[in-house]
Order: structure tokens, then sequence, then C-alpha cells
């Protein structure tokens, strides 16, 4: 049973096309990231999933009903700002228990499930305090209970931890990893953040433009882009791309007159192309002191930059800055000339005219 459905949703803004003809099908206890730039229209299907937007065309049903008209307290959704949303002049406890009271909850229920939310986040010994006595990570804390109290199918998320520091939004995304695990509730979840939806996320959407551009398990979205912009949104650095064209009836890459063998590349037929681009993430490359016919392409160090567990080192290959990762007791000093050996099975070739996948 799917526990979300946005069947053809469409949004505008007066002329303005927001979201277009978007489809998404969420299993039971999924944990789906919406991923994409400021602008792409995913805190915007968050809050059509809320109804705190109304859409101008399709569906979207949650948990087999049809709530794309319904208010957002009738859609059985827990919501969590990027804001907090907290009040100020109540205790933590107070806010946990405000909505609850609101819909006459006996008393016996609602100490249960503050206590049981109390526990799953730990912060029962801040329940007396006020958010103003709180850290940033313990108001997100608190936030998340407000949600968790109305014991829902659905929790949706919105940039949750984009106000905490690092190291706080390294401890949340554990904690909300945890909890998904914990509860086994569906969960969508909005950031811009690719290391916070590599690691959460069951399945990524990324989205630019309003719609989706691809929708997989993370593993599949870092080695398998289905197109030139979800590579390079993807990874920390970029993808390194390289622009030329497939020969030899797509069994080669021609890059300004050197050809690299296409042998082994696990995308299917790929023919020849009068453009195309080959992309490989800094692990795919490895620097090596001699050249390999058809394996490897000349380049020139230009920079060496520790990153605590390995480096990258940036070189000038094939016109272009290329990045490569090495253990970080591998120095190179600028200037040295080397070869990249290229990984084409782990490679990926986009269409320079349609920018996908080949």
């Amino acid at each position: 049973m799917h526990s979300i459905q946005v069947k053809d949703l469409s949004l505008n803004f007066g002329a303005v096309s927001v979201l277009k003809t978007l489809n998404l099908d969420v299993a039971e206890g999924e944990f789906i990231v919406l991923l994409g730039p400021s602008g792409c229209g995913k805190s915007t299907l968050l809050n059509c999933l809320a109804g705190l937007l109304d859409i101008s065309d399709g569906e979207i049903w949650i948990k087999g009903k049809n709530v794309t008209w319904a208010e957002p307290s009738e859609r059985g959704i827990g919501m969590v700002f990027q804001s907090y949303a907290l009040y100020p002049q109540m205790t933590v406890r107070g806010n946990l228990t405000f909505g609850l009271k609101n819909a006459k909850m006996p008393k016996d229920e609602i100490d249960k499930r503050v206590a049981r939310a109390a526990e799953i986040l730990q912060i029962g010994p801040l329940l007396d305090r006020k958010p103003g006595a709180l850290s940033g990570g313990q108001r997100q804390r608190v936030a998340i209970g407000r949600a968790l109290v109305r014991d829902v199918d659905v929790f949706l998320f919105d940039e949750p931890l984009s106000n905490l520091d690092a190291k706080l939004r390294s401890e949340l995304r554990v904690e909300i990893k945890r909890l998904h695990s914990r509860l086994k509730n569906t969960m969508v979840y909005v950031t811009h953040d690719q290391i916070e939806a590599l690691t959460l996320a069951d399945r990524i959407a990324v989205m630019r433009s309003g719609i989706i551009q691809q929708l997989d398990a993370p593993q599949v979205i870092y080695n398998r882009p289905a197109n030139l912009f979800v590579a390079g949104f993807i990874g920390s650095p970029s993808m390194n791309f390289l622009h030329g064209a497939t020969v030899d009836g797509g069994r080669a890459f021609d890059l300004n007159g050197l050809t690299l063998s296409l042998d082994g590349y696990e995308g299917g037929a790929v023919g020849a192309r009068p453009k195309a681009i080959l992309g490989l993430r800094p692990e795919h490359l490895t620097i090596v002191a001699e050249a390999e016919a058809g394996r490897t392409i000349p380049a020139v160090v230009e920079l060496d930059e520790p990153m605590g567990a390995d480096s990258l080192v940036w070189l000038k290959a094939g016109g272009v800055q290329v990045s490569v990762r090495v253990p970080v007791e591998r120095r190179m000093a600028a200037g040295t000339a080397v070869h990249l050996r290229v990984d084409i099975p782990k490679a990926s070739l986009f269409d320079a005219g349609t920018e996908n996948r080949i």
C-alpha cells in the first residue's frame, strides 16, 4: 500500500508554473528526501502535501484517502518546520501538549504521549524549560516532539537542520535516522544538503524547476545519475566532466584527439555521437606515473588539498580542471606532470545535446 500518492500535480502562481505535472508514490514506512537547489519546488511540494497550499491541478492521496482539498488537520500528518515555530511563552511541555488539549484529548493519553516523545527524543529534563532557555538542537528536538505526540502516520520535515551548526546538524541527522528506524513511519524530508539526502533517504527525488529529475536509491543516484544536472548536483566535490565525442561505433571516447577505450562501460549501447560528455567522480580517477594507451589522460597538478581522512588533488586535464581523491599521505607538488587512469566501468556518459545519460 502506498502511504502517499501524488498524481499529475501542478501548481501555478498566476502565469508562473511552479510544479509541473508531478507524480510521486511513497511506500508505507519509506523515508523520501526531496533534494534540489533553492527555488526548485521541493518546499512547495511539501506544503502541498501538508495542505498549506492549494494545488492548481491533480490529486494528493494519503493512506488511501483523497486529501486534495482536505484541511491540514484532516490529513493525518505531522510537520516539522525549519524555524522550529515554538510558542516562546510556553514551556516545552506546554508546546507538546497544546494541540492535544485543543483536540480535547484525555489528560492520561496526553501524559502518555508526552512521556513517550520525551523518552524517544531524550528531552525529559527539558520539559519545564521555555524555548528561550534551549539550544538550537534542543529546540529542534522539541519541534519534532510536537509532531511526534500527534501519533500520525506521515511526518513532513521542511529543512529542519538548516539553522544549526555543522556539529549539531550531524548529531540531529543521526537522531532523525534513529527515529525513523524505531517508528517505521513514512517520512518526507526536504533539504538542499546532499549529505543529509544520501545518509537519510531510502529514495531521493532530485528536483529542478518543479520537475523530478530522478527518483531512486541514494547509491543509484550517486553512481548512475540520470542526467547532467543530477550528476553535477550530487557529490562533493562535483563530478568531473570531460567534453568530447564517442567514436568507433561507441567503443571509444575522443578527448581532443586523445582516445579512451569505453570497454566495460555499463550504460548499454553507446553509439557514435558527435558530442558527448564523460563524467567521472574524483574517486574514479587514479594518479599514475606512466601513460597507458586508451586508459589514461595526461594531467598537471595544480593544487593539493588535504581534507583530513583523504586529500583532493586538483589537476588540469583535457583542457579542464578535475579533482582526484587520494590517500592523505600522498602529497603532490604543484606543476607535477602525471597521468590519470580512468575507471570506465564506473563512469557516466551523457549526450551533450539532451544532457541525458547514455
